[in-house]
């Protein structure tokens, strides 16, 4: 009697070795042999690194720690490392998260000087890590990435780098990308009429001259955004005049630490225990503790970080946490501005508490009533050579137009990069931006990116972001490694259903309230592009797992063209090779770690 038995992937019935349906499929499938080597080993990977802030520094480290069999190298365009904190040098710039969460978890500083980490020391922590870490062998300053083109044929990225000493273009490739070149890097003028015939200084604060003088002179500040208010507190008593062009209002909140007791968040009680200074200035004393009390150092840097993940329900519409968080910021705004009528209704705003980036402004708000500064809402209608010209006719004339007017968040590349569907720059532009878990983008295969649409970018340190989503991205690296996969990309239906859920879930929040803001685009209203839909944590529990379902794959060996059609050839399971496994052969390698994992998933 023939023997039977059902197709567990079909559901027919096949009769043994002899049913012609599978010497068909097995005719078209070029022949398979089994590899020979061990499951576990991981095949040779180049990887180009875009950018060397934050965000790149921390992947040289986890690929290090966490991969084999593979090349790094990062090009970044500045002379030094530090992204952001290397070209940003205004006055008074600073970073808006507490300093001691501000860093690499595997690399703590206790001796930050102040509560709040100026720019220069941010900077400087960044290039020390770099140095002592022995990463500049992988770091190519000077060195700007041009162009990206995706061979599908090879699996490979094909790029185009220009070496900025000598102007000289050359090739590279790459089996991964990894753009580490930031969300606040590409600065932006205004969208002023006439703007560059000013015949004074025109500076913007992510480019700020070196040499600059302002003293006695008469300036503007264009923007009140993050830079805008850390900015003119600092240089308002040394200038002659202070125009101040406010288009919107936002929402200045009371000093941090004292926000923190307000709120009676996990913060308080450890707070009454730090000695600062009126500056928030940790004392030569305290920072000694921090040295010399390791637990007591790791206990205050715990207690800030769990404020700062508490933060959520502010933005949570119809929350009490909002309510009450609102009343009280009002109550600080009004006291601040001496309850004077005009500057009340320029600078307090009536949508809710989180819908523009919160920004501590020690001594903003003050600076606003003196006598030298003056707040104007009114529209600018041209720069003239001599200043500014409003929409009444009137004309301010200048010394200096400071432009605080932050960065392109549009999510365009600044380069093209040309994936599976055309070029990521022309999408971007004529699309709203999408992307997975902001690291990676539909139709781009082999791409990484750190905070991509819908990053939490507004949620708290980009260290400890960065660290989350290096992991991700290592963990994905390291399975093409050792499971032969030539090529992964998001589905444009992982993609989809993950653009649905971010919009249905925005209107629950204050970042999609009606007020323009760099969270929608800059936009007055649209769907909230740079923000991710819940809290710190819960992004942080979301990339904890990689979620295999929700990417297409190509095989080694699979011929594939455009990345539609199905391939043909390369199995699956090639990796599992000759049935030995690299933790057995390898003398260095626990060969019984089954016996300790305890039911641990």
């Amino acid at each position: 009697m023939a023997r039977k038995w059902v197709s567990l992937v079909t559901g027919h019935i096949l009769n043994n070795s002899h049913n012609t349906n599978s010497k068909k499929d097995t005719a078209s499938k070029a022949p398979y042999s089994v590899q020979e080597s061990p499951l576990g080993t991981a095949k040779h990977v180049r990887i180009v690194g875009i950018g060397a802030g934050a965000s790149g520094i921390n992947m040289i480290r986890t690929l290090r720690k966490n991969l084999t069999n593979y090349e790094h190298v990062i090009y970044e365009k500045n002379s030094r490392v530090g992204g952001t904190w290397f070209e940003n040098r205004y006055p008074g710039c600073r970073c808006d998260v507490p300093s001691h969460n501000y860093q690499f978890s595997w690399r703590p500083n206790p001796e930050w000087s102040n509560f709040f980490s100026p720019a220069e020391e941010i900077e400087q922590y960044l290039h020390r890590v770099c140095e002592e870490e022995h990463m500049m062998d992988t770091i190519k300053t000077r060195h700007k990435v041009t162009g990206a083109w995706w061979d599908e044929s090879r699996g490979l990225w094909n790029l185009k780098v220009t070496n900025l000493e000598t102007n000289e273009e050359f090739s590279d490739h790459a089996n991964f990308i990894i753009d580490a070149s930031g969300i606040l890097n590409n600065w932006k003028w205004p969208d002023v009429p006439n703007l560059k015939s000013f015949q004074g200084d025109l500076i913007h604060t992510a480019n700020w001259p070196k040499d600059f003088d302002y003293a006695n002179k008469s300036i503007a500040i264009i923007g009140n955004g993050s830079s805008g208010i850390q900015l003119l507190p600092v240089i308002q008593p040394d200038v002659k005049e202070l125009y101040h062009f406010v288009r919107t209002p936002t929402w200045v909140i009371p000093p941090r630490i004292m926000t923190m007791k307000i709120m009676g968040g996990p913060a308080k009680e450890i707070l009454d225990q730090i000695e600062l200074d009126e500056k928030e200035n940790f004392t030569k004393a305290q920072i000694e503790k921090f040295k010399n009390d390791p637990i007591f150092y790791r206990k205050f840097v715990m207690a800030i970080e769990k404020d700062i993940n508490s933060f959520f329900p502010v933005v949570v519409n119809g929350s009490p946490t909002q309510e009450f968080a609102r009343v009280k910021a009002t109550e600080f705004m009004t006291a601040s501005l001496g309850g004077d009528e005009k500057l009340c209704k320029a600078l307090i705003p009536t949508f809710p508490l989180g819908c523009r980036r919160l920004t501590p402004a020690p001594g903003y708000l003050q600076a606003l009533r003196t006598t030298n500064t003056k707040v104007i809402t009114e529209d600018i209608a041209a720069v003239v050579p001599e200043g500014i010209r409003l929409a009444s006719g009137e004309i301010i004339k200048l010394d200096a137009i400071i432009c605080a007017t932050g960065f392109d968040n549009s999510f365009v590349p600044r380069f093209p990069i040309v994936g599976r569907n055309g070029n990521v720059q022309d999408i971007m532009r004529s699309e709203i931006p999408m992307g997975y878990m902001s690291c990676a983008l539909p139709g781009v295969p082999n791409y990484f990116t750190f905070l991509g649409p819908n990053a939490p970018i507004g949620h708290g340190s980009v260290f400890t972001l960065s660290e989350h989503i290096a992991r991700y991205i290592t963990r994905a690296i390291s399975k093409c490694q050792t499971e032969g996969i030539r090529a992964l990309a998001p589905s444009a239906a992982a993609i989809s259903d993950y653009a649905a859920h971010v919009a249905a879930f925005m209107p629950r929040t204050a970042w999609s309230a009606p007020g323009r803001s760099w969270f929608k685009g800059g936009a007055e209203d649209g769907p909230v592009t740079a923000l991710h839909p819940g809290s710190r944590v819960h992004f942080f529990h979301m990339l904890e797992m990689f979620r295999g379902e929700d990417w297409d794959y190509v095989y080694d060996g699979e011929e594939k063209g455009k990345g539609k059609e199905k391939g043909k050839g390369g199995n699956r399971f090639a990796y599992l090779g000759n049935g030995f496994s690299t933790r057995e052969l390898d003398p260095n390698a626990d060969s019984t770690w089954y016996l300790d994992v305890e039911g641990v998933l």
